[in-house]
């Protein structure tokens, strides 16, 4: 059974078809790179994928399970994560209550801006050990405003990570960073155990080459090369659309 099946997956907005047709099938425990130049789909396609945009046609599976028209909240309690192109985190807050309001989504809890989130020690813990797996454990208390722009990525992975997900969206998590942080990053995801299928957008396809297993290249929204790295970039069209030759 594969992790995610994507079937003729087309959406427009208007006039302006962002996808089309567009297949993917990724295999359980896989690494699955989305390649593409801006304006490809790319992001529309996570977007679908985990139900924030409604498809015009075409179908989602995720595990075997048809969730195409299912609320995104549903699909996070299948075992699906994500991060996003933009950090949208709560500057103000610790890290650490970053990662459990992420929790609260998994969690019969809801958020009461009256009660503390600390006395809930077992959401308290399990933020720890997400920040632990990402190295941010030390600095759980700080606010998220006094940190790098690196280590608000890394809390996006971790608050992705708290809730257990089967599988991973991560949508440019290199975008934005240093020499330092890609490594940073690299080495953190290079460490997310095999139960967990990871598929990735990534506008710049030298930083994240050596982590795929596959490789997905967009255009116009539509898939128009698909195999191994050696595959990808071996074809002439990859070279004509996304390298510039």
């Amino acid at each position: 059974m594969s992790a995610l099946v994507v079937d003729k997956l087309t959406k427009s907005f208007g006039g302006l078809r962002v996808t089309r047709n567009v297949n993917l099938n990724v295999e359980k425990g896989e690494r699955r790179l989305i390649i593409g130049p801006n304006g490809a789909g790319k992001t529309t396609l996570f977007n679908l994928i985990t139900g924030e945009l409604v498809p015009d046609a075409g179908s989602v599976s995720l595990f075997g399970r048809d969730i195409t028209r299912m609320p995104t909240r549903r699909r996070t309690h299948l075992g699906m994560a994500r991060t996003y192109q933009i950090i949208t985190l709560f500057a103000r807050d610790t890290i650490e209550h970053n990662v459990m309001l992420a929790l609260l989504g998994l969690s019969p809890l809801r958020w009461n801006p009256a009660v503390a989130l600390g006395r809930q020690s077992h959401l308290v813990v399990e933020a720890r050990n997400a920040l632990r797996r990402v190295g941010l454990e030390h600095i759980a208390q700080r606010p998220l405003a006094e940190t790098s722009y690196g280590e608000r990525r890394r809390v996006e992975i971790a608050m992705a990570l708290a809730q257990n997900p089967k599988l991973v969206l991560l949508d440019e998590p290199f975008a934005g960073l240093s020499i330092d942080e890609r490594q940073d990053v690299r080495k953190l995801l290079i460490a997310i155990p095999r139960e967990v299928t990871i598929v990735m957008i990534e506008h710049d396809m030298d930083v994240a080459l050596d982590l795929a297993d596959r490789i997905t290249l967009l255009h116009f929204g539509e898939v128009i090369v698909e195999g191994t790295r050696a595959e990808v970039v071996a074809d002439s069209r990859t070279r004509e659309v996304y390298l510039g030759e």
